[in-house]
């Protein structure tokens, strides 16, 4: 066995892994890397962009290094390699976290509990949830799934068959990093600029591909392609654009607005405003139901992209 179908079988196993499971229960990995990052933060702190890019290189330099000695350490052994493939692939994605918190906010909402949803609204995003009513609370749980689609899932795998395991990982600690300190904050304006920039240029190609299979797995493919071509460069995320632009196009909805991130009120483009309706309670299942199977065809595109690609260079 290749190190080609190394991957596509340990990758299909951890995939599997967490739609079965979910996220490690405890010790997960991820949030080991995050507590290193903030001892990481705690020492090299300065309001300056060098700095910032150097805890940047610290911490996914880190990530990589260690996952690469991993990975070279099992090299020798085909179903131990396998093995740590299937578990770098289940600790990194996070598909089944982010169908259990957008459910559990969709049936509160069905049952009328604005307040519940409100209250569980933070473990999926960022959003003020009390300056959001029921509609709102819908509209940002659909963005949030469509985001995460990408982030949580698709990017991953997009860089493990490029890198392996490496990729898996400095995937996953780029992402992380941008969620700690990529954010416009007086206190990481300047220091996480280097992390938002990593991830900018991470999340390209994830973003592109789960705004393609959405398209492609969605109940209106011309829809998606007609809101990605027409509304994703409004976007100011070079990557939450092509992506919720398809998630939009192919369920029907508008998504973008007005929107209010720690007390900060930004006003978004509309994405599929001209075809699409107000997002509805109900459009939250609709969205999970797409963001898995651009999942698991994901999963696919990579597995067969890293074996033509080794099949071309050995």
């Amino acid at each position: 066995m290749g190190a080609d179908r190394v991957f596509a079988y340990g990758a299909a196993v951890g995939l599997l892994g967490d739609h079965l499971l979910g996220d490690p229960r405890r010790g997960h990995p991820v949030a080991v890397f995050g507590r290193a990052a903030g001892v990481v933060e705690r020492v090299l702190w300065r309001d300056h962009r060098g700095w910032g890019a150097l805890h940047t290189a610290v911490c996914v330099g880190g990530a990589v290094s260690l996952a690469a000695l991993a990975a070279s350490s099992v090299r020798p052994s085909r179903p131990a390699s396998l093995a740590l493939t299937a578990a770098a692939t289940w600790t990194v994605v996070g598909g089944t976290s982010l169908a259990r918190e957008a459910r559990l906010i969709g049936r509160a909402l069905e049952a009328g509990d604005v307040e519940a949803a409100r209250a569980q609204l933070p473990h999926l995003c960022g959003r003020d949830p009390q300056s959001l009513d029921s509609d709102g609370i819908a509209r940002a749980v659909v963005e949030s799934v469509a985001e995460n689609t990408s982030d949580a899932v698709v990017g991953a795998l997009v860089w493990g068959a490029v890198a392996g395991v490496p990729g898996l990982a400095g995937f996953r600690a780029v992402n992380t990093l941008d969620a700690m300190v990529g954010h416009r904050s007086p206190r990481y304006r300047r220091y996480g600029w280097a992390s938002a920039r990593l991830d900018d240029v991470a999340g390209w190609p994830g973003a592109r591909l789960t705004a393609v299979l959405a398209a492609l797995a969605g109940p209106d493919p011309r829809g998606a392609v007609r809101a990605w071509r027409a509304d994703a460069a409004k976007h100011p995320s070079p990557n939450a654009g092509p992506v919720e632009a398809s998630f939009a196009g192919a369920l029907g909805v508008r998504l973008g607005g007005t929107l209010s991130y720690g007390g900060r009120v930004e006003h978004r483009p509309v994405l599929n405003g001209g075809d699409g309706r107000a997002v509805r309670v109900t459009d939250i299942d609709r969205a999970v139901r797409l963001s898995r199977r651009v999942s698991w065809l994901a999963l696919g595109v990579s597995a067969v992209a890293r074996l033509v690609v080794k099949g071309r260079t050995s």
